[in-house]
């Protein structure tokens, strides 16, 4: 892949052109500033097309971007090191326990970002878990037809992706030409379910998953097809333990939750964290945000994910 491709899409925190061979993809963390003096922490390395390239996180605005390693001078750092940074804040709050808990309970249900700091306005977010089923587009069409392009929070699993390739050059597409504004969110690759088994051995906690595997492959993924990774994860289900807490906690990720997902009837307040499915499973839950949206009772604007922490 050329060089300068690498560059253009860094400046517009978009990815590489879609498929770009990501190579030795890996989890670090860095203090990174260029010669003009612009500061940044780095949380991933990798090669792309024979290059050096980072994932750059903003600690005060949370945006991401693939930057050349040359063009950066950048040394390791600590959590404890950044402890002031908006972005770490984020990612310690995100990862404890819940509020209220007497200790940390076996199956974390629902753990993390839940409600936005603002008492105005929404954040939609759509899950995009492994499905046979057809991709709802005309949710995001009718989106589009509330404000110009709107911010929208995707979850996306490595094993959807994999199968929806058109859908997801789709949504690329639309993110191009400013149709919409999307935050890639890890939904991990596999999103392993099994119905009827107990949570304690289900989702992410099914024996033998890899969690490190499961973040790191969704993220090479997303790279690889042209898009740049956000500094969100979200667990399948909605279902962690403290262990996998620990897990996006070492690996700077921003757990994110929900406090309204609608095909469960949960009221949307405003500063909530709105869940729906696109990939087919759950068309209740998108009747149901079309109702409401029709009828005015979603708190507007609707805002990037990247302001709720």
């Amino acid at each position: 892949m050329a060089l300068c491709t690498i560059v253009a899409c860094a400046a517009h925190a978009q990815g590489p052109a879609t498929g770009a061979t990501v190579h030795n993809y890996r989890p670090i963390f860095q203090a990174c500033h260029r010669a003009d003096g612009t500061g940044r922490l780095a949380t991933r390395r990798m090669e792309i097309g024979g290059d050096d390239i980072l994932l750059i996180v903003d600690p005060a605005t949370l945006a991401t971007s693939l930057e050349r390693a040359q063009d950066w001078s950048c040394t390791d750092t600590s959590d404890d090191a950044q402890q002031d940074t908006r972005f770490i804040r984020a990612t310690r709050v995100s990862s404890e326990p819940q509020a209220g808990a007497a200790h940390q309970p076996t199956v974390i249900t629902n753990g993390g970002l839940i409600h936005g700091t603002t008492e105005t306005g929404s954040f939609i977010t759509g899950d995009l878990c492994p499905s046979d089923k057809p991709f709802d587009r005309r949710f995001l069409e009718r989106l589009r037809a509330t404000e110009p392009s709107p911010p929208l929070a995707l979850s996306i699993s490595g094993a959807w992706l994999t199968h929806h390739g058109a859908d997801f050059q789709w949504l690329r597409d639309g993110e191009r030409t400013g149709l919409w504004k999307i935050t890639w969110v890890d939904h991990s690759y596999h999103h392993p379910f099994v119905g009827g088994v107990a949570l304690a051995r289900n989702f992410l906690l099914t024996p033998g998953v890899d969690m490190q595997a499961e973040i790191l492959e969704t993220e090479r993924l997303l790279i690889a097809n042209g898009a740049t990774p956000s500094v969100f994860f979200r667990y399948p289900g909605l279902i962690s333990n403290a262990a996998l807490m620990q897990v996006t906690r070492d690996d700077h990720l921003i757990v994110l939750g929900a406090d309204a997902w609608l095909a469960k009837s949960q009221p949307v307040t405003p500063g909530g964290v709105i869940l729906v499915h696109l990939n087919g499973n759950e068309p209740l839950g998108l009747k149901i945000f079309s109702d409401l949206l029709a009828a005015g009772k979603l708190p507007q604007p609707f805002r990037p994910i990247e302001e709720a922490p």
